[in-house]
């Protein structure tokens, strides 16, 4: 197969990303790690992340957080609210797939695009970044207007969020989780390898990270942040993403947890298989 020219740029400028921060990890740890978080929080460019799977519109409003910054909501039917929670550089239709089986079932369908995501103006940190901490907060933030979730359909680093603003207050009474990732210290490992630099730039990043989340890293490890309200985890044992044993280790903490395997669906058409979206949605009302 031959390689594309775009394939080919990306190549070329991963090799001379990886070059600059092999250089910056022996001479300039300290300004590698800054360069290393400026990554970690800016959103990937990813067409996929951007497919809509809504059938219909709903009606669309805005939600201000409590700093003025704003964020866009879409919601259908009525009853008691569902929420969509996407993940990182998604935005709220690729959970499309979910809102006429849930409003046909009575439910209120509640979807968000986080600060940064989709028609959510930037965030705090400028356009196309932002962090799981201010999604959480946004959260937080649109629950407070339109009612506490009796169900959150959440995917990806929307998982994460979700279980944090849980663990911060909000009160929700069950969780869909799909394609989730255990913690924060494997993604940091993983984007230690993909841009070259080793521990003493990765230590300074993660103290780095660790400042402008407010908190330790161990506190985004699901694991850790299990709750007793009914679960239900969806993982793909084909997801190139986020590994399936991820999926299987939240599954076996939560103690009122349960893990529901697919084959093939990867880590983004999962969220449009007729067989998850029916799943979810006897989970959801039942």
């Amino acid at each position: 197969m031959t390689t594309t020219p775009t394939r080919a740029r990306e190549a070329a400028r991963l090799t001379a990303l990886r070059a600059a921060f092999g250089a910056g990890d022996r001479l300039a740890p300290d300004l590698a790690a800054r360069w290393a978080l400026r990554v970690w929080c800016t959103l990937p460019r990813n067409g996929g992340r951007r497919r809509d799977e809504r059938t219909q519109p709903g009606t669309t409003s805005a939600v201000r957080l409590p700093d003025g910054r704003r964020v866009v909501v879409e919601c259908w039917g009525a009853g008691e609210p569902v929420y969509l929670a996407h993940g990182w550089g998604g935005w709220r239709g690729q959970l499309g797939a979910f809102v006429a089986p849930l409003v046909a079932a009575g439910r209120r369908v509640v979807a968000f695009d986080a600060p940064s995501h989709g028609e959510s103006p930037a965030g705090r940190l400028g356009p196309r970044r932002s962090t799981a901490v201010e999604i959480a907060e946004a959260f937080a933030a649109v629950a407070g207007v339109h009612g506490p979730p009796s169900a959150v359909v959440a995917h990806s680093l929307g998982c994460t969020t979700t279980a944090l603003a849980v663990r911060d207050g909000l009160p929700v009474g069950r969780l869909a989780l799909i394609a989730p990732s255990v913690g924060v210290d494997s993604m940091t490992a993983g984007l230690a390898r993909a841009l070259g630099y080793g521990e003493r730039t990765r230590t300074r990043f993660e103290r780095r990270l660790e400042e402008l989340a407010g908190r330790p890293v161990h506190d985004f490890d699901l694991t850790t942040m299990a709750p007793p309200t009914p679960a239900l985890v969806i993982h793909d044992r084909h997801d190139k993403e986020v590994p399936y044993a991820d999926g299987e280790r939240v599954a076996g903490a939560w103690p009122a947890a349960r893990l529901h395997t697919t084959e093939t669906l990867g880590h983004q058409r999962i969220l449009r298989d007729p067989g998850v979206v029916a799943e979810v949605t006897r989970f959801v009302v039942s």
